[in-house]
C-alpha cells in the first residue's frame, strides 16, 4: 500500500448540491441555520449556494439572501458554484461574502449538452472568460469535471480526454480541479490508476476527488485516491445530493462517514465529528425523513478507552 497522507482537506457541498436536489424548496432560514451549524464543526471549506437561474433551479433562488444571512467566519473558505458570466456578475454584488468560485462542465459531449446545453468547447470558452473576471477580483477558482469516471450516456470515459479538459482549466486560471464520479460508476482499481496518471500529467494543479455512493463504492474509491496521494475531497453531510440526470442515483459520500473513516485510519481532518452529526440530525429534522449517512444512525465508534 502507498503511503497515506497525514491530513486531508474536505469541502462540504451539501448546502449547495444537497439542497438543490431536494424535491421541495427549503426555507432560507433553515438553510442559514444548517450552514452556520456546519461552520462550527471545524470544516475549512464550505460551498454554500449557486448563482444559477432561479427558474432552472428554484431551490437555490435565494442565493443572495443565503449569502447575506450566514455568519461569516474568518477560518472558513466559503465558495459558490458559478454557471456562467451572468452568474458571476450576480455573485460579485456580494464579493465580501465568499472566497472561492467553482465552475463546472462534463467530460462527455452528451452529458454536457444535457446538463448545460453546450458543447465542451463552448463551456471551456465561457469558463475561461468567467475565471479571468473572478481572478481579477482575487477569487480562488476551481474547475469541476463531471462524469470523469463514466458517463450514463457514453459509457467509458478515456482518462486522456479528462486530463485534456483539466489542462485547459488550469490554463484558464483554475488552481484546482475536482474529478467527479457524478453517477457512481467508478471502482477503486480505476480510481487508483486514474489518479496515479493524473499526478504525472497534471503536476501544477491541486487534485480533488468527488465521489457519489450510488453503487456503494464511495469510501472504497476514497481509499484508492488516498493511496495515490490525493489530499482534497468533496462530500455532503447526511449523504444529501445526487445526480438529476442519473436514474436511481443516491447522494455523495456523506461527510460524517468520510470523516469517521479518516479519523479511524489516523488521518487528520480538523473536523469535530459529533458536531457534524448534530448538523445532520438538524437536517433530518428539517427535511422530515431519515437521511443516508451511516454514522448518523450508528454514531461514532466508541473504543471504551481505559479510565
Amino acid at each position: 500500500m502507498s503511503r497515506l497522507p497525514a491530513e486531508v482537506r474536505i469541502r462540504e457541498v451539501g448546502p449547495r448540491d444537497g439542497f438543490q436536489n431536494e424535491p421541495e424548496v427549503i426555507a432560507t432560514e433553515a438553510k442559514v441555520r444548517l450552514i452556520d451549524m456546519l461552520a462550527t464543526t471545524g470544516l475549512s471549506r464550505l460551498e454554500v449556494t449557486s448563482f444559477v437561474r432561479p427558474d432552472v433551479i428554484p431551490q437555490l433562488a435565494d442565493a443572495e439572501r443565503v449569502l447575506a444571512a450566514i455568519e461569516r467566519r474568518a477560518d472558513i473558505a466559503y465558495s459558490v458554484l458559478i454557471p456562467n458570466e451572468r452568474g458571476l456578475e450576480r455573485a460579485l454584488a456580494q464579493r465580501d461574502r465568499f472566497d472561492e468560485v467553482n465552475l463546472f462542465l462534463s467530460a462527455t459531449e452528451t452529458h454536457n449538452r444535457k446538463n448545460v446545453n453546450r458543447s465542451i468547447a463552448a463551456s471551456l470558452e465561457g469558463i475561461g472568460r468567467t475565471v479571468a473576471i473572478a481572478r481579477e477580483d482575487g477569487l480562488r477558482c476551481e474547475g469541476v469535471i463531471s462524469v470523469a469516471f463514466g458517463c450514463p450516456y457514453e459509457g467509458e470515459v478515456p482518462p486522456k480526454r479528462v486530463f485534456e479538459i483539466a489542462e485547459s482549466l488550469g490554463e484558464a486560471g483554475c488552481e484546482e480541479v475536482s474529478f467527479g464520479d457524478t453517477t457512481g460508476m467508478a471502482n477503486p482499481r480505476q480510481v487508483g490508476e486514474f489518479f496515479a496518471a493524473a499526478r504525472e500529467r497534471l503536476p501544477g494543479l491541486e487534485l480533488m476527488a468527488h465521489f457519489h455512493n450510488t453503487r456503494g463504492q464511495g469510501l472504497a474509491n476514497v481509499l484508492a485516491a488516498l493511496e495515490q496521494g490525493v489530499e482534497s475531497f468533496e462530500s455532503s453531510f447526511s449523504e444529501l445530493g445526487g445526480s438529476p440526470l442519473t436514474p436511481g442515483a443516491t447522494g455523495y459520500i456523506s461527510t460524517e462517514d468520510l470523516v469517521s473513516m479518516l479519523h479511524e485510519m489516523g488521518i487528520r481532518t480538523g473536523i469535530d465529528l459529533p458536531a457534524l452529526i448534530e448538523a445532520s440530525r438538524a437536517a433530518q429534522e428539517i427535511l422530515g425523513r431519515p437521511l443516508g449517512a451511516h454514522v448518523l444512525s450508528a454514531g461514532p465508534i466508541d473504543w471504551h478507552p481505559a479510565g
